[in-house]
């Protein structure tokens, strides 16, 4: 009795794993054919400059910027939803359609508004950033690595990325 009990709870837990496999594969072959969905991690946005370096800087001559062009290169409209920092020591602004808008900075230092800007397919926008070498004081001395965030509604994650070497 008590192996047949064994064999039936074995029985029945097999079945309920097949069951919610399934279901969780037939939910990811629904979700992933919807036509608005495009393929998980694309990155329809690109920059000039995924990467650059400022070099060596003087804390004293004060803030750095660059500007850094993004593209649309997918053929459909994408929204610029969010631009932020990685710290509080940059900014970076949206330019558009004539239009500069920020700067905008890191999370929790401050409210980061959603910008919600439509670019259209092919079309090409700047983003400036700007380093504020003394924001971290005499500590902030040395190599700095940091990250600008742009953020849409169909694309992965855009992150521009900069290092520079900051010297009293």
């Amino acid at each position: 009795m008590n192996s047949k009990n064994n064999k039936l709870v074995v029985v029945s837990a097999v079945g309920i794993i097949l069951a919610v496999g399934v279901l969780f594969w037939l939910g990811k072959t629904n979700s992933s054919s919807t036509p608005d969905k495009l393929p998980l991690g694309a990155n329809l946005l690109s920059a000039s400059e995924g990467s650059f370096d400022f070099g060596t800087i003087s804390m004293a001559r004060g803030n750095v910027s660059r500007i850094v062009k993004v593209k649309n290169n997918s053929p459909e409209p994408v929204l610029i939803e969010k631009l932020y920092t990685s710290c509080m020591c940059t900014n970076a602004s949206l330019i558009m359609g004539g239009r500069k808008m920020g700067p905008y900075g890191m999370p929790g230092h401050g409210f980061i508004p959603k910008i919600n800007q439509m670019m259209s397919p092919g079309e090409e926008a700047e983003i400036e950033i700007v380093f504020d070498p003394a924001a971290h004081g005499p500590a902030g001395i040395g190599k700095v690595d940091r990250v600008v965030y742009v953020e849409s509604d169909k694309s992965a994650l855009l992150e521009l990325k900069f290092s520079v070497m900051v010297t009293p």
